[in-house]
């Protein structure tokens, strides 16, 4: 039995929340009671590095799995586990709501083991929706306007998967917070928004890991220059990432000089697209407006 099928040691032996329990909650404190429950906080990363059966089977049933939005590019089945949501809104509202997916997405957790929606906010521009725009499902609501602005970068707005994270360690739950796919990597299904800093996010969340606050799953554990600095001791530790840095460094000028070739290879093909893109009728060209906040 692995380390993670153990049920954590301080944990509340109250029971765990019963179905549908976020209902009405508003609060910091109510949402502690309703997490304390739990060994385990699995938060889901939308992504591929995410094998939901394989990633299930490491944990125990005391564990409670959080996802977000769009729940149906990782889940190809209804999930039969301790289930929350995180619904965050947007200028226009929680996008499941205004793009008519909130049916799509709740069907896939079975009302049994489903606690419910939290609706989040991060930003005073986004906009929190009433529990009737969910149709039925057991909606919560958290405002974290300037949670993360004293200490993010400027210009740009946290994801929802690394405000939770910081969220969730700042209420010291008994149960551990593990991060599952949190690989902040480009794909063919999943693009890295620019509106946010993937680059702060992952240094932050794996110091965070680092100081024990929070488990990034199958992540900082493998890190190779640890296992570096454990092998050979008399190497200290600032001078191995100092060496990292000027390799990186020197590997990312190689990357932006081919990235630069690549850019006047394409210049016909970018001019050609431009013109067609003009050409299109101006009802295609409108696209709703609201934060890309996920």
């Amino acid at each position: 039995m692995s380390e993670l099928d153990q049920r954590t040691p301080g944990v509340s032996n109250i029971g765990l929340p019963a179905a549908a329990s976020a209902a009405g909650l508003s609060s910091a404190d109510e949402w502690r009671t309703t997490f304390t429950g739990f060994s385990h906080i699995v938060l889901v990363a939308n992504s591929d590095a995410v094998d939901i059966a394989s990633l299930q089977a490491q944990f125990p049933q005391t564990a409670l799995f959080v996802f977000f939005n769009k729940v149906y590019k990782v889940l190809d089945r209804p999930f039969h586990g301790h289930s929350l949501l995180i619904s965050r809104g947007q200028p226009r509202g929680a996008n499941i709501v205004y793009r008519g997916e909130v049916g799509e997405v709740v069907k896939f957790f079975p009302k049994e083991y489903f606690l419910g929606i939290m609706n989040i906010r991060l930003g005073p521009e986004e906009k929190l929706n009433p529990a009737a725009d969910f149709q039925g499902a057991p909606t919560g609501h958290l405002d974290l306007v300037g949670f993360c602005s004293d200490f993010y970068t400027e210009g740009k707005t946290p994801t929802s998967g690394f405000a939770m994270a910081l969220w969730l360690s700042d209420l010291k739950l008994p149960g551990a917070i593990v991060l599952a796919g949190f690989s902040a990597r480009r794909s063919q299904k999943w693009r890295v928004v620019s509106a946010h800093d993937w680059s702060f996010e992952q240094t932050f969340l794996r110091l965070f890991a680092r100081l024990g606050k929070i488990t990034i799953h199958g992540g900082v554990a493998l890190n190779p220059y640890i296992r570096l600095a454990q092998r050979f001791t008399e190497v200290p530790p600032a001078e191995i990432a100092l060496a990292a840095a000027e390799v990186l460094s020197e590997r990312l000028g190689n990357t932006d000089a081919e990235i630069d070739k690549l850019i006047s290879l394409t210049n016909v093909i970018r001019s050609a697209d431009n013109f067609m893109r003009r050409l299109r009728p101006k009802f295609l060209k409108r696209k709703p407006k609201g934060s890309p906040g996920e």
